[in-house]
């Protein structure tokens, strides 16, 4: 009697969970074959010969990436493809050509490659550390392709920022950042950043990849000053792409506390 009735409660919940699952098995069927898609855009040599590099397509182009990886922020980690593929593929919503972007934690540089190969004016900016390999695949994948050659500069957030940025000649149409949300002591840095170099028009593109607590309560608090709106939302990746503006006038103060 006992499994029966075990066996009849397990046939309602199936009955329950039908209709849901259902109804969003077309859509993450959609967003797996999204995360597939842009996945695809990386390949690796099949014969290694002096130098080790990862392989990407994006612009019509081939990138050609070195990662660092003695260094933490000189990876290329998948958000980065993820906004890459965006831009790509949205180049009409999002036309790139002779805008102001700025790039934070550029890391390897993907980003600033594609959007300097897109025909954007771009200053790629990243810690001391990292500039050296980040320049190096700057130059090499842009160097005869692009219309504004990218400028690769010291940035470390929170730091001489109205000094390296003032805001009253420093004007962005863009501010990309791929994956400058983990599990670092730099989160209120980061957020001083954003609200400094985000002027009343500018649109920030910023994908990240969920993995901690941290990265949650940072979109919480970034969403006090910033209209959030989700692009991609791709589970199997954990990443999201998220595009953000302004909540009110530079004029206007907000506490991110």
């Amino acid at each position: 009697m006992e499994n029966t009735e075990n066996d009849q409660n397990d046939h309602e919940k199936e009955t329950k969970n039908d209709t849901p699952a259902e109804a969003n098995g077309v859509e993450e069927e959609e967003e797996d074959e999204l995360s597939k898609e842009i996945m695809a855009r990386h390949f690796r040599p099949s014969i290694i010969k002096t130098e080790a590099w990862e392989g990407y397509m994006f612009a019509g182009l081939e990138i050609r990436i070195k990662e660092s990886t003695d260094l933490y922020g000189a990876m290329l980690w998948p958000s980065a493809m993820v906004l890459c593929h965006f831009l790509d593929t949205h180049r009409e919503a999002h036309n790139l050509e002779d805008k102001n972007i700025i790039e934070l934690g550029a890391g390897t540089g993907l980003v600033t490659i594609v959007t300097s190969l897109l025909g954007a004016k771009v200053t790629s900016t990243d810690l001391p550390e990292i500039l050296g390999n980040l320049q190096y695949n700057v130059n090499r994948n842009t160097r005869g392709r692009c219309r504004h050659p990218p400028l690769v500069t010291e940035l470390s957030w929170g730091k001489d920022l109205e000094k390296r940025f003032p805001r009253a000649s420093c004007h962005f149409d863009y501010i990309m950042a791929a994956d400058v949300v983990y599990a670092h002591p730099f989160l209120n840095e980061l957020m001083e950043t954003f609200e400094h170099l985000c002027q009343d028009n500018t649109v920030i593109l910023w994908a990240m990849r969920f993995r901690l607590d941290p990265e949650n309560s940072f979109v919480g608090r970034f969403q006090k000053l910033f209209h959030l709106e989700e692009l991609y939302n791709l589970p199997g990746l954990k990443i999201k792409l998220y595009s953000a503006t302004r909540r009110c006038p530079r004029s206007q103060h907000l506490d991110t506390t």
